[in-house]
């Protein structure tokens, strides 16, 4: 296949010379003529193990070279990969600049052509970026439409400095962003590396990149904040991560990565707070670990305040069903249930309540578990419906925790004008109903 790589950084010489190494032919662009004049001479102008002596076979082979005029490379490229800078600007933003003018220049290029060509972004770039800025000015520049010969798609990379050849020959993901049309060829330029390849709408490529730094950034504060309070207590913080990693059921595992609603029990929260406190206690400032329970409060409040709108706009009385209240299913532990703090929050905002939980029985609540309740839910079995038929009849709005068969089944039957899904695990005929909204998607 013949390629067009512009930029030649870390992602874009990698990708180039590792592409060439696969036979391709692959042309490299870039505007600063030291990089430039490296790669012409067969010598890598980043430094990255093992890329050395893939760049300069690929150079000897004629694989790989460098052109100052991409126009008649573009023209006789079936793809062309952007892989320039997007760095950040003042307050967190980032520059397109980059991206916008090899889009634009790429476009020229293609203009009054009618021949098949995929302009792939493998820049990180914001969520919308390919659909609402990358395609139109494609577009307008090639004054050609985009779906028929001409194609966009993004391909985002994980590949670290110091390892990224590495990285390329064995990524953790190959995901490609479009449609069947536009990732066809990178299905067949990436299929050598013998991994599943996952082709998504190009907003869930562009924000996984997103997802995976941010993750990998929180991974290393939250150990470095666990080191510093542990330092204090005398724990080697080594010892603790050790055995930390060897749990891949709860700890590094899928298990709490599924968008949903706030976390509660008698555990999390106060196992968070005692953490805070052991810090306080020694002076220690832990930023991460105290935003967890803020934006734990941030949840139930966002979703507390979309079901008061829906109320409003509706406009066909204040009353809402809540179906589940314990903190989660198959228990009747209300213990700092995100559940109950939601129905505390909307009865006092004047909303006429009606919940129902199938495990739940005030009768049988003790302990702890009875005074949290009562303290939070005094007139709790008021509240309480002995089925969910009659907490979701006259509710224009229902909200989904933790349901069975039965309350999936008045739902479905009431088909009430809104209903907020806290969990995304009650099944496709509830997220089809016209008034569905997921909590975070």
């Amino acid at each position: 296949m013949k390629l067009t790589v512009f930029g030649l950084g870390y992602v874009g010489t990698v990708t180039a010379a590792c592409l060439a190494s696969q036979g391709h032919q692959v042309t490299g662009v870039d505007a600063d003529p030291t990089k430039v004049e490296a790669l012409a001479a067969g010598l890598s102008p980043v430094v990255e193990p093992g890329l050395a002596a893939i760049v300069a076979e690929a150079v000897r082979t004629g694989h790989l070279r460098v052109v100052h005029d991409s126009v008649s490379s573009v023209r006789d490229s079936a793809v062309s990969l952007v892989c320039v800078g997007t760095p950040s600007q003042a307050g967190g933003s980032i520059d397109l600049g980059q991206v916008l003018r090899v889009v634009e220049a790429i476009g020229a290029a293609l203009a009054g052509l009618e021949t098949e060509h995929t302009v792939v972004i493998r820049s990180t770039v914001p969520p919308g970026t390919v659909a609402d800025v990358v395609t139109p000015l494609l577009e307008t520049a090639s004054r050609r439409t985009v779906g028929q010969t001409l194609h966009v798609a993004i391909c985002p990379e994980f590949l670290r400095e110091g390892s990224s050849v590495r990285d390329f020959f064995s990524p953790p993901l190959v995901v490609l962003g479009g449609t069947t049309e536009a990732t066809a060829p990178l299905q067949e330029l990436f299929g050598f590396l013998g991994r599943e390849i996952h082709v998504v709408p190009t907003n869930v490529a562009e924000s996984l990149k997103y997802s995976c730094n941010a993750f990998h950034a929180l991974k290393v504060a939250f150990t470095n904040e666990l080191s510093r309070v542990y330092r204090s207590l005398g724990v080697d913080a080594r010892t603790v991560m050790d055995l930390f990693v060897q749990d891949t059921d709860l700890n590094v595992s899928p298990a709490y990565l599924r968008p949903g609603f706030a976390f509660g029990g008698s555990c999390l929260p106060k196992d968070v707070r005692s953490l805070l406190h052991m810090a306080r206690s020694h002076s220690i400032d832990v930023p991460v670990l105290q935003g967890i329970l803020a934006s734990n409060e941030y949840v139930i409040r966002d979703v507390a305040d979309r079901v008061l709108r829906r109320v409003e706009e509706i406009d066909a009385g204040r009353r809402v069903a809540l179906l589940g209240l314990s903190f989660k299913p198959q228990t009747d532990d209300l213990r700092e249930s995100p559940n109950v703090a939601l129905a505390e929050y909307l009865i006092g905002k004047g909303l006429d309540l009606r919940i129902h939980d199938p495990v739940v029985n005030p009768r049988s609540l003790a302990g702890a578990n009875l005074r949290h309740v009562q303290a939070r839910l005094p007139h709790l079995g008021q509240l309480l419906t002995d089925t969910a038929t009659a907490a979701v009849s006259g509710a224009p709005v229902v909200i989904l925790s933790n349901v069975d068969d039965a309350s999936r089944a008045a739902v479905l039957s009431h088909r009430p004008a809104a209903v907020f899904d806290l969990h995304g695990k009650h099944g496709p005929e509830i997220e089809a109903l016209p008034g569905y909204e997921g909590i975070g998607w």
